[in-house]
């Protein structure tokens, strides 16, 4: 196992992963690259995340510059979530992540039965 001394950087890069790598910034992030600008409620909908899931997400991923937080004083009030510069750079290492689970779910999906065959046996 590493230390600090041989990874200085180490626990920086496992602070980002941690937040970029965490399920639902990952689903929020192909989502907007999906579709560019949505409102909370349409990502809420579109990824069936609890509201209060979704905020503290956001919140990190906006305070993490991939997301922009663009609010309208309108009535009722509109705020719009779109991806930042930092954020677009952050799609294809995303979707690659995506696409590579898609593509590999019948396999996890055996090994996972396979497992659990092996552990109940």
């Amino acid at each position: 196992m590493l230390d600090d001394k041989q990874c200085p950087d180490c626990k920086r890069i496992n602070e980002v992963l941690s937040r970029v790598g965490d399920r639902w910034s990952v689903l929020v992030v192909i989502s907007l690259a999906e579709y560019g600008t949505l409102r909370f409620n349409e990502l809420k909908r579109n990824l069936g995340i609890s509201q209060r899931m979704l905020s503290l997400t956001l919140k990190e991923l906006e305070r993490d510059g991939l997301v922009n937080r663009t609010y309208h004083p309108t009535i009722p009030p509109k705020v719009e979530y779109n991806l930042t510069d930092m954020g677009q750079s952050f799609r294809e290492p995303v979707s690659a992540l995506g696409y590579w689970a898609l593509e590999n779910l019948a396999l996890i999906e055996a090994a996972r039965h396979e497992y659990d065959e092996k552990a109940t046996n």
